[in-house]
């Protein structure tokens, strides 16, 4: 037998490109290490540089790592980066001195990290918005709410913002939920989270609209796509980073043509090349945005590689040289499903030293669609690394949603890594919400 996890886990490499480039990937996380890893094995040059030393490792034995990316901006013909936090700064800077990046730009970094500004820019365009207001005191936040009772929703602003397990999605009608969990994160977490919206809670259906942008226009299909972000089955338990996504590709529909197709202007004179995305709520009497993601989503990106039949690679370099490059993808629904490992969603050094840290992945048999997240590579093996106990991106594609689920579960069954867990009902939000989004016409191309 083999060792574990050599070859098992590959993806076939039949993505394959007739022009070879070299890519440079810029992370502060480490988060974008299986594109980076896909794009080799279609024949690209890679270099890979991480910022966060805890991260480090992450990619080992798949990508080649450098220690300082700026050293390598001369040998790479484009260079990609993978968050906002001002990463938008540098993509703006060498893209003015003639360089191909994939990357935001100040402007676009704002869109997320700044909540108040990505809502603003959503009104001065015409688009719907829900009432918010940010504060920087937890006491204030609280008289608020008991000023104005009401469901909300709390969710931190910059850098905290990445600390999914911190937002929190009021139930109760007169905010008592709410008022309780403010006091908590007063004594908590109050040096962490200098800044946080409240947002007022509305029902409807959650969904994303989003798309690939060349620095002058959208690039079609589109995306839409469903966020599971609950722990446990059910849509219960606390909030994650995510759990699993579901998606399939569109021609321009009513939800975009409503939202994101407003900001193209704007994204066309910030020249933003890459993958922007509109969260939001949607009911019978309107849109409502939630938030931006303008960068890649994690693991959503997965996903859509899974169900492009263009190598991304080729996709990306087009998208950089300002080209349309043409996007074929797979018809049908592509799910995706996170496989996790202790402490996850929380943060334990120890518990993720004792329980996963340098766990090994066993694969039964070979098994496709496998997507790494913090995972290294060492004498053929795949063992787990990192901090965060996100291990790997199980997909599935089918002509229905069920039997995108029927190939992704039946891939988890081949996986083996002491203490995994995952969620079992990614993709059956669809099964409700897509008559309520088709009778409500927003699926609907236009």
């Amino acid at each position: 037998m083999e060792p574990n996890g050599f070859n098992f886990g590959e993806p076939k490499q039949n993505k394959k490109t007739q022009n070879p480039k070299k890519f440079l990937f810029v992370t502060y996380d480490s988060l974008i290490a299986d594109i980076a890893w896909r794009i080799i094995l279609e024949g690209h040059e890679v270099k890979y540089y991480v910022k966060n030393p805890e991260d480090k490792e992450v990619g080992q034995g798949f990508v080649p790592m450098v220690d300082d990316w700026e050293k390598e901006v001369k040998w790479a013909d484009v260079i990609v980066f993978d968050d906002v936090l001002g990463h938008g700064t540098f993509a703006q800077k060498l893209r003015e001195q003639g360089k191909l990046v994939v990357g935001g730009t100040p402007y676009t970094d704002l869109l997320e990290d700044d909540r108040d500004f990505g809502q603003e820019e959503l009104r001065k365009h015409g688009i719907n918005i829900l009432p918010s207001k940010t504060f920087t005191n937890f006491d204030e936040a609280i008289a608020y709410v008991k000023e104005h009772p009401d469901k909300y929703v709390i969710k931190p602003c910059g850098e905290a913002a990445n600390l999914k397990g911190l937002l929190f999605i009021g139930e109760e009608d007169d905010g008592r939920d709410v008022m309780e969990v403010l006091d908590d994160y007063k004594e908590a977490w109050s040096e962490k989270i200098p800044a946080f919206q409240l947002q007022k809670r509305i029902s409807g259906v959650e969904i994303a609209v989003g798309a690939f942008f060349n620095g002058k226009e959208f690039i079609y299909p589109l995306n839409v796509n469903f966020e599971h972000k609950k722990l446990f089955p059910g849509n219960l338990g606390p909030s994650t980073g995510e759990m699993g996504t579901a998606m399939f590709w569109s021609g321009p529909n009513k939800l975009f043509n409503a939202t994101l197709k407003k900001l193209e202007a704007k994204l066309a004179e910030e020249h933003y090349v890459g993958y922007i995305d509109l969260n939001t709520i949607v009911n019978s009497k309107g849109i409502y945005p939630l938030e931006f993601t303008a960068r890649f989503g994690y693991p959503c990106v997965f996903i859509q590689e899974e169900g492009m039949l263009t190598p991304i690679g080729d996709f990306l370099y087009g998208l950089a040289e300002g080209k349309t490059p043409k996007l074929n993808v797979r018809s049908g629904f592509q799910i995706g499903v996170r496989i996790v490992v202790p402490p996850f969603p929380f943060t334990d050094p120890e518990t993720f030293e004792v329980k996963s840290k340098d766990s090994v992945i066993f694969f039964k048999k070979p098994t496709e669609g496998i997507h790494i997240e913090d995972i290294k590579r060492v004498n053929k093996e795949w063992v787990v690394t990192g901090t965060s106990g996100v291990v790997l991106v199980v997909c599935g594609c089918g002509q229905t949603m069920r039997q995108a689920q029927f190939q992704a579960y039946q891939r988890i069954k081949n996986i083996s890594i002491p203490h995994m867990y995952y969620r079992d009902d990614i993709g059956d939000r669809w099964f409700e919400d897509s008559d309520k989004l088709h009778n409500w016409g927003y699926l609907r191309e236009q």
